[in-house]
């Protein structure tokens, strides 16, 4: 195939992560991409770019499945026209790997196969296969609901307080909703830690729970990679980033909000043969911290497609769009792989907050003043801002998201880092 090659976008969902891959193909394409969701969210409202269609219960089956047979047989099925799937949630991911092989009738998808997507979606099995792959990842206690006697757990940690603790099934934790809920804890006694554990199991969650030892050192010490596997297994691009803020509100704990360019040839080639050996394919995500007691960079997952902050990579030079379908569309064979690089003249910064709240609560560092440089030299840019695609109720409701920010990061910041 050749780059006169007609396709569409299909996006699953209508969240940030939706819009970065929606300016990314608009940048890259100058295209409108077409995006299906339970929710219409705001990052994606208002838009000239991308097309949301809302339909009830979609982020689940039976729902899913059938609007995407309907919409295979009767709306995308012109033989001259490729219509590229991309999923932008954990859910969606799991939802078009499991049912691949009947999707792959009308749609292109870019997705490992289900046996592969479980093993790495669970955080339990993900770090048996670190320990496989000798990945570096923080000591990790696995606890399920029978190592419970009345609501507490009977056996020591392995380690000291204070411990990290998330959920094994990100996917079933969004349905799981109790007092003190968040994406995941840091907690400092074990007077704490018996409380949300007991609250967490009587709030009907089944999956195991993932207690480990917690990585000294603030947000600037995490690290995040995304990279894209063709369907040869090859790895095209890699680029890693340094986050320099997080969201610290309880539902969005962990969301990075300003994101600078970096390189590790270490990471890089860890990460590169670890995605080949295991056959991978399609965007993938990885979390990692800095540890300061061993010096190594430790996994805490990998998402099963691109981050929600991920833009970061677009806005570097790297365009997410343009190296899955020059590999799934245009067909384009393996050349190289492209790394991102961190070079000041170059590098962008990335922020999913206003300027204001990176000045104030990002910590003082030498880093810090690197984004600051960047800013000063108008090397960053956001996600949702995008020139192109700015009408006046967009960017009033950009403005407003964008506003709220402040209130979080007074209500929660001080909290978080206790």
């Amino acid at each position: 195939m050749n780059e006169n090659q007609k396709f569409v976008p299909i996006l699953l969902g209508s969240d940030i992560n939706v819009y970065g891959m929606a300016r990314s193909f608009h940048e890259a394409y100058g295209i409108v991409s077409e995006a299906y969701a339970g929710l219409q969210l705001a990052p994606t409202k208002y838009s000239k770019i991308v097309n949301v269609h809302v339909v009830p219960g979609f982020d689940k089956d039976p729902a899913f499945m059938e609007q995407m047979r309907e919409l295979g047989k009767n709306t995308y099925n012109d033989p001259a026209t490729k219509y590229l799937l991309i999923a932008c949630g954990d859910g969606y991911a799991e939802l078009v790997s499991q049912h691949k092989e009947e999707l792959s009738e009308w749609f292109i998808c870019p997705y490992i196969e289900f046996d592969l997507l479980q093993r790495l979606i669970s955080k339990v099995s993900f770090y048996e296969i670190c320990e496989k792959y000798e990945l570096p990842y923080p000591n990790t206690f696995i606890i399920r609901e029978e190592m419970l006697e009345a609501g507490k757990l009977k056996q020591n940690l392995p380690f000291d307080f204070p411990v990290a603790l998330k959920p094994a099934n990100s996917v079933e934790w969004l349905s799981v909703d109790f007092e003190g809920r968040k994406k995941a804890f840091i907690l400092d006694t074990r007077d704490e830690f018996d409380v949300i554990i007991e609250r967490i199991y009587q709030a009907g969650y089944t999956s195991e729970m993932i207690a480990q030892d917690f990585i000294p050192g603030d947000d600037s010490n995490m690290r995040v990679l995304n990279a894209y596997v063709d369907q040869n297994h090859q790895v095209r691009m890699m680029c890693l980033g340094h986050p320099l803020l997080e969201d610290p509100s309880p539902e969005a704990i962990g969301n990075y909000v300003a994101i600078m360019p970096e390189y590790n040839e270490k990471i890089y080639q860890t990460i590169k043969g670890f995605l080949e050996r295991i056959n991978y394919t399609g965007f993938a995500n990885f979390d990692m911290k800095y540890d300061p007691r061993d010096g190594e960079y430790k996994l805490f997952e990998i998402n099963l497609r691109q981050g929600r902050s991920s833009f970061f990579v677009t806005l570097n030079g790297f365009n997410l769009a343009q190296y899955v379908t020059e590999d799934r569309v245009f067909e384009q064979p393996f050349e190289t792989t492209i790394y991102g690089k961190a070079e000041s003249a170059t590098s962008m910064l990335w922020m999913g907050v206003p300027k204001g709240v990176f000045e104030k609560f990002a910590r003082n560092n030498d880093d810090k003043e690197k984004a600051l440089a960047l800013i000063k030299n108008k090397q960053w840019g956001t996600t949702v801002f995008y020139k192109k695609d700015m009408s006046f109720m967009r960017w009033v409701l950009m403005k407003y998201m964008f506003s709220k920010y402040k209130g979080r990061f007074d209500l929660f910041f001080k909290e978080k880092e206790g």
